[in-house]
């Protein structure tokens, strides 16, 4: 059964899926069920590991936060490059399932059942935090902003901050937002619920706001999702480990897309760096 049908069941008399921490238990468990290692996870992952290449400083040492666990729980995700990178990893997520399922996975790591908005961390605990796609299931930009206050609070000054959210200026991103969630999974467009977010310049906007100085902004994720994820149903089905990193090469090619004035409208998601100062 699609997860996102599952989540309908329970949430029927609403319009709109809450993402709740038994929403995403089931997505998680769903997820579980199918098998890891999907072929458009590993496009995913690798997308986002060569952003964390260009933008995180590559000395070792420091404490850092990553803000979710999903990807660590249906692929092999951020957890193994943080770890080479720092001395210390933590990463929270408001799915007990999923974050038992990543500790089992990642021993090493300290996988904590936690909200963003109000993390169980003392005032500067960390040197930086990444949060990749995380803070977009929110239902407001109220909540974003309230996310971006408490990471500030627990990162130390100098500390650095790499963030991604849905892109509204992309067309496919915008009209897939502008849906109710209902349609959304008549359509079975994507496999969770969405929420709020902001483009870069409101981003760069909340940031400031939330006492943060803004060093970069960009756009990541430019392949055509659609595509990449129709064509890794088949790679999943008759595909090799290996088939699955050439498949992952061949559509992280377009990530050269982001160097054009172009970037904001192919890229499925905007990026920050930020610094604590």
């Amino acid at each position: 059964m699609n997860s996102l049908r599952i989540a309908h069941e329970h949430h029927v008399y609403s319009d709109h899926v809450e993402a709740t921490p038994e929403y995403w238990d089931s997505i998680a468990n769903e997820w579980q069920q199918q098998g890891d290692e999907r072929s458009w996870r590993v496009v995913s992952d690798a997308v986002n590991l060569e952003l964390l290449r260009r933008w995180l400083p590559m000395e070792h040492g420091g404490r850092v936060l990553k803000t979710d666990l999903f990807d660590e729980g249906v692929g092999t995700g951020l957890v193994p490059q943080l770890t080479a990178r720092f001395d210390h990893v933590a990463g929270i997520d408001i799915s007990p399932s999923l974050v038992a399922m990543v500790r089992a996975r990642f021993p090493q790591l300290e996988a904590e059942i936690a909200d963003v908005r109000a993390l169980p961390f003392a005032d500067a605990s960390f040197d930086a935090v990444v949060s990749n796609s995380t803070l977009d299931h929110f239902t407001s930009r109220d909540d974003i902003e309230a996310s971006f206050r408490e990471l500030n609070r627990v990162m130390r000054v100098g500390g650095t901050f790499l963030v991604t959210l849905d892109n509204p200026l992309n067309p496919v991103v915008a009209i897939r937002n502008g849906l109710s969630d209902r349609l959304r999974a008549a359509t079975h467009l994507v496999p969770f619920a969405v929420g709020a977010t902001c483009g870069p310049r409101q981003l760069r906007t909340l940031l400031r706001a939330s006492g943060f100085e803004v060093a970069r902004m960009s756009a990541v994720f430019h392949c055509p999702r659609v595509l990449a994820v129709l064509g890794g149903h088949a790679i999943d089905r008759f595909g090799s480990h290996e088939t699955k990193r050439r498949y992952a090469r061949l559509w992280t090619a377009f990530e050269g897309l982001a160097s054009l004035p172009t970037r904001y409208l192919t890229g499925y998601f905007v990026a920050a760096l930020a610094r604590k100062p």
